[in-house]
């Protein structure tokens, strides 16, 4: 008996593109597909939220639960190697989903929730976006499989999980739906995603607003008329942020080879990891003056997120080190293994740098700091849309030339550098001409 082809597939596979009515249908099934997802990562990515809201709130108010660090480290390894997770490829293996079809389980998902809680709870410095983006796509992936999708509407139902777990984490629905389109291969646009993208998105932050996320926004309330000197301002700082964003993603790679290097035992890997947080954490609370050496309670800029000190960028108030120093426990945190993302980190390092260029030079701490946060994050993730958008969401449109020349920049002189190894670069930063080389 021939086998009947499944309806969703035939109503794209079959109906012709020049058909009004045909088109009406791919819409259709797509507004579906894309409401679904968004419903279904939007109620999981809000419980995410709410997860790492409460550890981090929990974290702040029990100083001490830093030093059971490690015996998380342990857990969270003990859980991955159960599910027969033995490859820590995070992002990576999301992106190699969309380019190349790789499985992504859906124990993946509960994995990186589990794991990415416990890491903040107990005072690990990572992000949460990059895990809501594992999260999503694994969600995503394993719905197209249950649709029975065709490998290539897979590949778009994945970058719609993306967009919907980004969005509800973030409340920025315009990033979230072009940087699951533009992170794959730099210099393609799978455009075929754009609505199913845009609809999971906007969904996704509907259902995340419901159930009482409120998105982020800051207040960059001095921005001064865009001139040459301004614009050579933004420009130094624009290619400073690139710098940083190459030491930055060569940072995590270093601390991740040199771990394997000298503990290739995961569980012994994550042990030392945690512990040398957990030493750099209370080396960070010693104080001198005159009278010796004094240790502060409670000092935790650079555990969890670090959305707090964000905010301090953004009003002139950070360390003068810190985005030096959230590097260095980042690539320790997770470089051993524990889990989480980097792109809050990446966001938190652009600000601080921000922050000081500002009061090094005498500029306004929260313009600053939201030039640094787009270019670094353009830096890190060589998506120069997503990185403008990511600007207008969270600081407004009225800095945009600011931002315009910042991203741009960035995203030129970072070069091929990048936090996931797995993506591609289709066409050159520098000349035109198709590349289609991988990032360093």
């Amino acid at each position: 008996m021939e086998k009947r082809e499944n309806p969703l597939e035939y109503i794209i596979e079959h109906i012709p593109e020049v058909d009004l009515v045909g088109r009406i249908r791919v819409l259709g099934r797509w507004l579906f597909l894309g409401c679904l997802t968004g419903l279904i990562v939007g109620v999981i990515g809000t419980a995410f939220y709410y997860g790492v809201v409460w550890a981090t709130a929990f974290r702040k108010g029990h100083d001490l639960i830093i030093l059971a660090l490690p015996f998380a480290g342990l857990f969270i390894v003990f859980m991955y190697r159960l599910c027969k997770d033995y490859e820590d490829r995070g992002t990576n293996l999301v992106i190699r989903s969309i380019q190349e079809g790789d499985n992504l389980p859906i124990t993946k998902a509960p994995l990186i929730f589990i794991s990415t809680v416990l890491t903040h709870l107990f005072g690990g410095s990572t992000g949460r976006e990059s895990a809501a983006l594992q999260m999503g796509g694994s969600l995503g992936y394993n719905l197209g499989k249950l649709f029975k999708l065709k490998e290539g509407n897979i590949k778009i139902i994945t970058m719609c999980g993306m967009s919907a777990a980004f969005s509800a984490l973030f409340g920025t629905p315009m990033t979230a739906a072009f940087m699951a389109m533009e992170i794959e291969n730099v210099g393609v646009m799978y455009y075929s995603a754009l609505v199913p993208c845009v609809i999971s998105a906007l969904t996704a932050q509907g259902i995340a607003k419901i159930l009482g996320v409120s998105a982020e926004v800051f207040t960059v309330t001095i921005v001064p008329a865009f001139d040459v000197y301004n614009a050579v301002f933004t420009g130094i700082l624009g290619i400073l942020c690139a710098v940083v964003s190459v030491l930055f993603c060569q940072t995590l790679k270093f601390a991740g080879r040199n771990y394997k290097k000298f503990f290739p035992n995961p569980y012994v890997r994550v042990f030392v990891g945690g512990c040398i947080v957990v030493a750099l954490t209370y080396l960070m609370g010693i104080r001198i003056d005159g009278s010796g050496f004094h240790y502060v309670q409670g000092i935790r800029y650079y555990n969890g997120a670090g959305m707090d000190v964000i905010e301090m960028a953004i009003k002139g108030e950070a360390p003068y080190m810190a985005f030096l120093f959230k590097i260095i426990f980042t690539a320790l945190t997770l470089g051993a293994g524990y889990k989480g993302g980097e792109i809050v980190p990446s966001l938190y390092i652009g600000a601080t740098f921000g922050c000081l260029y500002s009061q090094l030079f005498g500029f306004d701490p929260a313009l600053c700091a939201a030039i640094g946060m787009g270019a670094l994050f353009c830096g890190v993730t060589n998506c120069p849309i997503s990185s403008l958008f990511i600007c207008f969401e969270l600081f407004g449109f009225k800095g945009m030339p600011y931002y315009l020349l910042a991203v741009a920049l960035s995203y030129t002189f970072s070069g091929y550098s990048s936090l996931y190894s797995s993506q591609k670069i289709a066409y050159s930063k520098f000349h035109n001409k198709y590349v289609n080389r991988e990032t360093k």
